[in-house]
Order: C-alpha cells, then sequence, then structure tokens
C-alpha cells in the first residue's frame, strides 16, 4: 500500500517538474513547436545555480509556467561545450534563441521566482 502511494505521488510531482532537454533534443522540439530554447548554463558547484534549481525550478507552478513558453536546456561548462560561439562571464547565465538560432535575451545571474518570471515574460 506504501508503495503504491509512493508511486502515485512520485507520478504527480513529476507531471509538473522541470526536465532539462539537450540542446539538440530542444533543436528538434522547436522545430515542432517553435518555441524559444531556454538555456541554462550553469558549473559544478556554483551555488547562485543551485539556488535557482531549488527556488525556481522546483516551484511547481513556475515549473508549469516556463515549460509553456520555453524549452528548458542546462549546459554545464564543466563537461559541455555552449553552442553558437557563446561565451560565459559567470553561472548562472540564461540565453534566449529563437528559432532563427538569434540570441534573443541575456539574463545572468540567480533571481526569485517573481523576478525571473518579469525578466522573461516578453520573450517571444
Amino acid at each position: 500500500m506504501n508503495r503504491v502511494f509512493l508511486i502515485l505521488v512520485l507520478g504527480i510531482v513529476s507531471l509538473y517538474s522541470f526536465e532539462f532537454k539537450t540542446y539538440d533534443e530542444a533543436i528538434q522540439e522547436q522545430l515542432k513547436n517553435n518555441k524559444i530554447i531556454m538555456i541554462e548554463v550553469v558549473r559544478s558547484g556554483c551555488h547562485y545555480c543551485e539556488d535557482m534549481q531549488e527556488d525556481v525550478f522546483e516551484d511547481e507552478e513556475m515549473s508549469k509556467w516556463l515549460n509553456e513558453r520555453f524549452i528548458p536546456v542546462q549546459i554545464n561548462l564543466d563537461n559541455e561545450k555552449l553552442p553558437l560561439d557563446v561565451e560565459v562571464s559567470f553561472t548562472p547565465t540564461f540565453y534566449f534563441i529563437n528559432a532563427k538560432k538569434e540570441i534573443v535575451k541575456k539574463v545572468p545571474g540567480a533571481w526569485n521566482i517573481t523576478d525571473f518570471k518579469d525578466l522573461t515574460r516578453k520573450i517571444k
């Protein structure tokens, strides 16, 4: 009984989770739905990156809001290369990429839910 309950709870939580895709997966999805790709550039051990994950991306309402608007990609500079010859000064930094592979907005730093929503609301 407890096992069934746990599986049910995990299933419901996963409906609202913020799941990052690879850049290649995001490109394929963008061809189908023309959404903006949101790339979060991180490094291992970056506590600001961890704050964004815990405070913003793990929030159920915010995850749903972001998933409706963007295709999320996370690139760790410790073991991945950035696409489009992008250079990063610090992490986290967010790049928003349209279907023409153009950067339509860059948002450096870590933010709370309200501020991040305000910074990304008009990106189309």
